[in-house]
């Protein structure tokens, strides 16, 4: 999971699945792949691991992992899809608006915004 640093803005039980859907996003954890064991994450990051039982418990409750006795924990076959669905959905209705804001307030045009992603 790489270097995580955790904020003050967001339970790190939060900030834990968050960071465990980016690498699903990312295609870094695949459908099919394990996700670490609590334990071992719960050390990595020196967490609790009721902290990280309940990241996991979250995803498991929205069908991104699933448990398998004696195993762990899987992301799932359809959690990609799914995702990236409730992510869009989420970007569009939450951070969308305030992006196009602040663009109409800095007098941005559609040429401005496709030139700045041509330059980096």
């Amino acid at each position: 999971m790489s270097d995580i640093h955790w904020s003050d803005g967001a339970p790190i039980y939060r900030q834990l699945k968050d960071r465990v859907i980016a690498m699903m996003l990312d295609g870094i954890l695949k459908p099919g792949e394990a996700l670490p064991s609590v334990r071992q994450v719960a050390a990595e990051y020196q967490l609790n691991p009721i902290t990280v039982s309940r990241a996991y418990q979250e995803l498991a409750d929205e069908g991104l992992v699933e448990k398998r006795r004696g195993l762990g924990m899987f992301v799932t076959e359809e959690a990609s899809r799914q995702l990236r669905s409730s992510e869009r959905d989420r970007f569009l209705k939450e951070e969308w608006p305030a992006v196009a804001e602040r663009i109409q307030r800095l007098g941005l045009s559609a040429q401005d915004l496709l030139n700045a992603l041509g330059t980096h």
